[in-house]
């Protein structure tokens, strides 16, 4: 799977349209809302404020019950392993150029995948 579908393509862009405006969010453990996210509370947030009607997956139910992309789009999910925990255990949005939003440990920020520490950690993009 990698060119979306007219459907789809319109969520994956207005989930980064509805991402953008989140950078600086304070992190907050298990957080869905403007007041605070985690990593996959922020996804939750922006795809169904984008239009996607979803449940609050964690991160390894994202993972589940998404597809695997060869040629990512901006609003595609990006996955890593080994970050807090052993297996699946960090998501964000692609945003192009190897670039990625996500709820860091701290707040809501801009990322690059081939980084020192994201890119030992990348397992791949995967799309709702």
């Amino acid at each position: 799977m990698d060119k979306p579908t007219p459907s789809a393509e319109k969520v994956l862009l207005a989930s980064v349209d509805v991402s953008l405006p989140l950078l600086d969010t304070p992190y907050v453990w298990a957080g869905a809302t403007e007041a605070g996210f985690d990593c996959s509370g922020f996804i939750y947030y922006v795809f169904t404020t984008a239009g996607l009607d979803l449940p609050r997956f964690d991160t390894l139910s994202m993972y589940t019950n998404s597809s695997y992309v060869d040629k990512p789009h901006p609003g595609d999910l990006v996955f890593f392993e080994n970050t807090y925990r052993s297996g699946i255990s960090h998501a964000g949005i692609y945003l192009g150029e190897d670039k990625f939003i996500h709820a860091g440990t701290k707040k809501v920020e801009i990322s690059s995948i081939d980084s020192v520490y994201w890119k030992d950690k990348f397992i791949g993009f995967k799309r709702f």
